[in-house]
């Protein structure tokens, strides 16, 4: 008896397959799927695989121009006064989830995606509190009519101490990056930025000598990466400086909710480490470091970053969001390994902790440990500091009249490489060396 050929019906009631695929499908072309026959209803209604990841970013989008223009499409009724500039944006989103609701689809998505969409903070609201939601992995990067205070809040609020046992549900929240993170472009530029030519730099000959060594280098250094790329390499700054609430928010959510940024674990954010004097209050670590560590000692004094034995809070989620899997571990597994076929090493640090000890040209690093910056090129303290830290200095062994550690960073470059070179291109074109 001749066999029939395998159908559709039959593929997608293999729980493998019907698992790989449906991430890829459009929520429209799954939902006019299962209006064709029974049988397709049952499979796409019922299985939880199928909703398990929804990405919203092509499917609501709105014209964000103001309310009172009028000729609002995404209602059938009159809007009254009544309806607030936040339900007016959240009206297609808070439609697509009542119609899921509805089907008794909603429950099963675990993760959800709005990148770029307009989601006011009072959906996150209802998205990680009620209990018809049951994210885990929630991305709203380049959210747009995002109240970041009142998001702000809402986290605190599902982690405070005297929330419901098994709560948050919310495991994983991608915010601080870019949104289709897939592949971007890292160039010495964006390593640069915000720097300022101080000293020697800032004269017209070595200016001139450093224009041309930077195009020099963006063309060669210019590469196609991910975001493993840019955290797990020596990729400088990998993280434009969120604003200073967002440091104690995350401190709030520690082992309970992980983000898509990391918290400095510098010696100078713990006080028993540090005097007071030296402490810095909690810092998101902007800065990226690569695995090679200290230029002395190869490491960090806080140990670095191994995903696997640190703690899940110490490593940074990875983007795109994972497809095929709505957990932490998932979101920030890297894929690359070392030469022995070990996990790499992730040292990352923000510009307090590396102000005076980083090249922000060749990313080369000096530790606390193996570099004391000299008195004479501390960051300014008062009279009374500086004489404590003389005297600190003093006690380790170092005397007034002979002069301390040479001077590893000046001008925000390392002496012995960028800024010799620095000087040598200056010279060649006629500057102040010339």
């Amino acid at each position: 008896m001749e066999e029939l050929p395998t159908t559709l019906i039959d593929l997608l009631s293999n729980a493998i397959v019907l698992r790989q695929t449906a991430p890829y499908i459009p929520i429209a072309s799954l939902l006019a799927l299962s209006a064709t026959c029974r049988t397709f209803r049952d499979i796409i209604t019922t299985q939880k695989d199928v909703w398990r990841y929804l990405d919203l970013t092509k499917t609501a989008q709105i014209d964000t121009s103001p309310i009172d223009v009028g000729g609002v499409t995404w209602r059938t009724e009159r809007m009254d006064e009544s309806l607030t500039e936040d339900d007016f944006y959240a009206g297609p989103l808070r439609g697509i989830c009542s119609h899921l609701h509805q089907r008794s689809i909603l429950s099963f998505v675990q993760t959800l995606v709005l990148d770029g969409l307009s989601v006011p903070a009072d959906l996150v609201r209802e998205i990680v509190t009620e209990d018809r939601y049951n994210v885990r992995v929630f991305s709203i990067r380049e959210a747009k009519h995002l109240n970041v205070s009142i998001l702000q809040q809402v986290l605190r609020y599902i982690v405070r101490p005297t929330r419901a046992a098994g709560t948050p549900k919310l495991k994983a929240l991608y915010l601080f990056g870019p949104k289709d993170a897939a592949r971007y472009m890292i160039g010495q530029q964006q390593r640069l930025e915000g720097s300022q030519a101080l000293g020697v730099m800032a004269s017209e000959g070595a200016q001139i000598g450093a224009e041309w060594n930077q195009r020099s280098s963006d063309t060669l250094s210019t590469s196609l990466g991910d975001e493993e790329t840019k955290w797990y390499n020596a990729t400088g700054r990998a993280l434009r400086k969120p604003q200073s609430d967002w440091p104690d928010t995350l401190v709030a959510c520690l082992g309970l909710i992980c983000f898509d940024a990391v918290l400095c674990r510098g010696p100078r954010h713990d006080i028993t480490k540090v005097q007071s004097r030296n402490f810095l209050q909690p810092t998101i670590a902007t800065v990226a470091l690569g695995s090679a560590g200290c230029e002395i000692c190869h490491t960090c004094p806080e140990g670095p970053t191994v995903f696997g034995r640190s703690t899940a809070s110490a490593s940074p989620l990875l983007g795109p969001v994972p497809t095929h899997a709505s957990n932490v571990r998932a979101a920030q597994y890297p894929h690359r390994r070392c030469k022995d076929g070990s996990m790499p090493k992730l040292i990352l640090r923000c510009e307090d902790c590396l102000r005076g000890r980083w090249c922000e040209r060749c990313n080369r690093w000096w530790c606390e440990t193996c570099y004391e910056e000299p008195v004479s090129r501390a960051h300014p303290r008062s009279e009374l500091q500086q004489i404590e830290a003389r005297e600190d200095m003093q006690r380790n062994g170092w005397n007034g009249t002979a002069p301390g550690q040479p001077v590893k960073v000046y001008s925000k470059l390392c002496v012995e490489h960028c800024l010799v070179s620095e000087m040598m291109s200056g010279a060649g074109s006629n500057g102040m060396w010339g």
